[in-house]
């Protein structure tokens, strides 16, 4: 896994010192061992991750962000939940250890998983790779989108993990009054989106199934050489729904441009790269899950830039007060305009 080394958060530090935590540990983990050292993973925007080095070996301790929080987000507890109830399944995650819930320890809930040793792609066009691995690797994450797609929800203990009724009705509600919890600006593509989205709901054709809610590239961790994802993470958005949303939240990524801040395949040509083109892409998604097609598609593609829109809007005001976990929480704020462009472009393209 990439990871440059840095200072425990001080927040982290005035809460609880190494030993501490390596005592708490050593008393619920089975086989742990410290004394520990922390160093803090780089590149997330949500909760902040950190590598456990041990003398038992490597770990790797996730909690939420200090200050004020959104209700509902950061929910770390969901994330230990389903990981663990993912064990042993055709989707790859990493294993879990210990969920703690006393905020005494390190000063807010955190949890205790597997370190993976595997390579993180944060360039969608995978420089450096052949181009016969960059369509291995992009079909491996199709393979790893139909198989959660495709988890016994009830078999997995998850059948009570997301509330019932239309989900895109119950999104497009939740994450406009997250959106608006976070507000700094009047944006009017977002007005735009607010107000077309409810208006614009596909019938709800029944599907449900567990969603991951952030699923991308750089949330993969692949074998060192092989075209095999290790583990899917960053699962704090993930709940029961559509499972239209995942996928149209890849596209969505794939579509940004490629010289951003998080950038995607806009304006690359595929071919050349070995990458499949979004239809070659939808295509492959429907033969494994065993569908004609997929209707709707641009409101699915709209809903996702709102989305995605939202989220980073509350990494905005989490930067603005002090309490975002990544330097680069400001440069991720700035997104939320274009990427409420490009939602309402993909509306109006459509029509």
């Amino acid at each position: 896994m990439t990871m440059i080394a840095a200072d425990v958060e001080t927040n982290l530090e005035n809460t609880v010192k190494a030993n501490a935590l390596s005592q708490y540990l050593e008393q619920h983990v089975p086989g742990f061992e410290g004394p520990i050292a922390l160093e803090k993973f780089t590149g997330g925007q949500s909760n902040p991750t950190y590598m456990v080095q041990a003398s038992s070996g490597k770990y790797v301790l996730r909690r939420k962000p200090s200050g004020d929080l959104l209700k509902s987000a950061h929910a770390v507890d969901r994330e230990f939940r389903v990981m663990s109830a993912l064990a042993n399944s055709a989707v790859p995650v990493a294993g879990t250890y210990h969920l703690c819930c006393d905020e005494n320890v390190v000063g807010s809930m955190f949890y205790l998983m597997e370190f993976i040793d595997g390579r993180v792609f944060w360039d969608p066009a995978l420089p450096g790779v052949d181009p016969a691995q960059r369509a291995a690797i992009y079909s491996e994450m199709n393979r790893v989108l139909a198989a959660l797609h495709s988890i016994d929800i009830e078999a997995a203990g998850l059948s009570d993990y997301g509330r019932p009724g239309n989900y895109f009705e119950r999104q497009v509600g939740r994450w406009t009054r997250q959106y608006r919890a976070s507000e700094t600006e009047r944006i009017p593509a977002m007005e735009t989106l607010i107000s077309w989205l409810p208006e614009n709901l596909p019938t709800d054709d029944g599907r449900v199934s567990l969603v991951h809610g952030d699923f991308r590239l750089d949330n993969m961790l692949f074998h060192p050489t092989e075209s095999r994802v290790l583990a899917l993470v960053d699962w704090e958005l993930s709940t029961l729904g559509h499972p239209f949303a995942d996928l149209a939240y890849q596209c969505m990524q794939l579509r940004m441009p490629h010289d951003g801040i998080m950038p995607g395949l806009g304006g690359m040509d595929r071919k050349a790269l070995g990458i499949p083109t979004e239809q070659e892409y939808l295509a492959e998604y429907c033969k494994r899950m065993d569908i004609e097609h997929i209707p709707n598609w641009s409101f699915y593609l709209a809903f996702s830039f709102f989305r995605f829109a939202a989220i980073l809007q509350g990494v905005k005001k989490r930067a603005i007060d002090g309490n975002a976990s990544s330097e680069k929480a400001h440069k991720m704020g700035a997104l939320v305009k274009p990427l409420a462009d490009m939602g309402l472009d993909s509306v109006l393209t459509a029509y």
